[in-house]
């Protein structure tokens, strides 16, 4: 009965005499583990700043709504409001169209503006213009309908006196144009960025430095050979 080779000591070789690296089972190797924490830690006071700013971004978006919006003027008669003039036919949603105009032209701008804060490139800024842009929103709806309210009661009342329609968001779901446009500018920049960092300068705490001497992450130093247990 033929007995079994011998084993060889020291760690397997490949066909060319080189020792294999076997490392724990299960184990990630460090180039391939998310380092994003430490790069939102970094960028929270920006992305905070970049919410605020927007946040105070709605007050003159709200204004410009305002006074861009078109109106009637109608007379009140013993017979009920007259209109003065010929109001146009599209008065009805012409509110809404402007609405959407002046929040479309705030989050390009703020996702342009974004995107030149280079070292803060990442995902805590984008989630910040969401975010922000939405707020805007809300606060330009609630200002612009706060400066052009409707006539009262007491006004309706009056004959002969002039009044003056109100500025109304009848279609609620124009407060996401914001956030949208914002993110959508943001994410332009994006895909015309050549490298995984986004051109984000100073460095990312959630990228590992580069290797010296084109090594890559799991190879052994230039110079230096793995150890053979077995040829001590």
């Amino acid at each position: 009965m033929s007995s079994l080779p011998p084993v060889p000591a020291g760690p397997p070789r490949d066909d060319a005499g080189g020792a294999f690296t076997l490392g724990s089972p299960g184990a990630i190797p460090a180039a391939a583990r998310w380092r994003g924490r430490a790069e939102l830690r970094a960028d929270l006071r920006s992305a905070m700043a970049v919410a605020g700013g927007l946040l105070l971004a709605g007050l003159p978006a709200g204004v410009l709504w305002w006074w861009l919006a078109p109106r009637a003027d109608f007379r009140i008669t013993a017979d009920g409001p007259a209109a003065i003039g010929q109001p146009s036919q599209e008065l009805a949603v012409a509110d809404d169209s402007v609405f959407v105009l002046v929040l479309a032209g705030l989050g390009l701008v703020a996702g342009a503006l974004a995107w030149r804060l280079r070292r803060r490139r990442g995902v805590a800024v984008v989630v910040a213009l969401a975010l922000g842009a939405a707020a805007a929103a809300v606060v330009a709806w609630q200002l612009g309908e706060l400066l052009g309210p409707p006539p009262t009661d007491a006004e309706l009342a009056d004959v002969g006196r002039t009044v003056t329609t109100p500025v109304r968001l009848a279609a609620l779901p124009a407060l996401a144009v914001a956030p949208f446009s914002a993110v959508f500018a943001y994410l332009v920049g994006v895909l015309v960025a050549r490298g995984d960092d986004l051109g984000r300068t100073g460095g990312s705490p959630g990228v590992l430095p580069a290797r010296s001497g084109g090594e890559e992450a799991g190879e052994e130093p230039a110079g230096e050979q793995p150890v053979d247990a077995g040829a001590r």
